[in-house]
């Protein structure tokens, strides 16, 4: 190689030659969270509308941001169908998924996880699934929201054997993001943000790109120190809580699934494709569809939130820097 470079340096061929151009690294991935299999009637045609659109566009894999469903019998199937996608498949773990008893433990198990943070590469990039659901206080009952030493050592340690530019997924997200009803992100998104930044600053050509997340229910995108935090909205619905009971479907359907009527359900299931390149793009699918029955905003909801509650995914052209 070294003698056909020289010849064609000397012929003033090099810079020229197609077949030695570096070609850019591409990956694409299907993603979707917050599916909420326990709550939704129609699950199972929402995870089928899924796979088959994922057959067709046929990612290198696909992933679910958590906050999917729990081990029973009655939410196999709706499960199966996840698994019929012929491709890989990642899981994340979600707040929800310890629901009905399930432990941390089994929630890992039941999707044959050997742990809850792990991290894999795929077409010159490396990603990082996290667990946001550590304890600050063990004793404390309810949910928690925290990426703990243990896993930021662990962190540290999967970012400095990269060898590829990186990519991040977790459920809670790694930055802040404020409602007039609630405050969503881990508890010490400061100290994560932190050390993914001296990551870039000793690392640049390898650095942290970008971080994907579910549990809000809506869509935002923020860029924080060259790196991209991206919200997923949920396959499903957005949460509005008691203070906005609807009958949405039919008094048979909330019978049996009594939270549809405290959320504005999506007509169409919502999910997106993913396409990053080493040349600096990140190229975020568009999908639209509807409210069923009346918005959250004709409910009462500030107007404001209008651009991050919405039915649909934003189709986004974000850019990066690799130096």
């Amino acid at each position: 190689m070294k003698i056909i470079s020289a010849l064609l340096l000397s012929s003033g061929l090099l810079a020229t030659f197609p077949l030695l151009a570096q070609k850019d690294n591409v990956v694409k991935f299907g993603l979707c969270t917050d599916v909420h299999i326990p709550t939704m009637h129609d699950s199972e045609y929402r995870m089928n509308t899924f796979i088959e659109a994922m057959k067709k566009e046929k990612p290198d894999f696909i992933i679910e941001l958590g906050d999917f469903t729990i081990p029973k019998p009655e939410f196999q199937k709706t499960y199966d169908i996840w698994n019929s996608f012929p491709g890989e498949k990642h899981h994340v773990i979600g707040n929800h998924e310890m629901d009905g008893g399930t432990s941390h433990e089994k929630a890992l198990e039941y999707r044959s996880m050997k742990s809850a943070y792990y991290s894999f590469d795929k077409n010159g990039f490396h990603f990082v699934v996290l667990d946001g659901n550590d304890k600050t206080d063990p004793t404390k009952k309810g949910y928690q929201q925290l990426i703990g030493k243990e896993q930021l050592e662990w962190l540290k340690q999967d970012l400095e054997k990269a060898q590829y530019p990186v990519v991040l997924f977790s459920h809670q997200g790694l930055s802040i993001y404020k409602t007039h009803q609630e405050t969503y992100g881990v508890e010490n998104y400061q100290e994560v943000q932190d050390l993914l930044q001296e990551h870039n600053r000793l690392h640049p050509d390898r650095k942290v790109i970008a971080s994907f997340n579910g549990h809000t229910h809506v869509e935002y995108v923020e860029n924080i120190g060259g790196i991209w935090y991206i919200s997923t909205t949920s396959m499903a619905y957005h949460w509005l809580g008691e203070d906005y009971e609807q009958i949405r479907y039919s008094e048979e359907v909330d019978k049996k699934f009594r939270w549809i009527k405290y959320t504005a359900p999506f007509k169409e299931p919502l999910f997106t494709t993913v396409e990053i390149s080493t040349n600096g793009t990140i190229k975020i699918a568009g999908k639209k569809t509807e409210w069923v029955g009346p918005s959250p905003f004709e409910m009462g909801f500030p107007e404001n939130l209008k651009k991050y509650m919405h039915p649909g995914i934003t189709k986004r052209n974000l850019k990066f820097n690799l130096e």
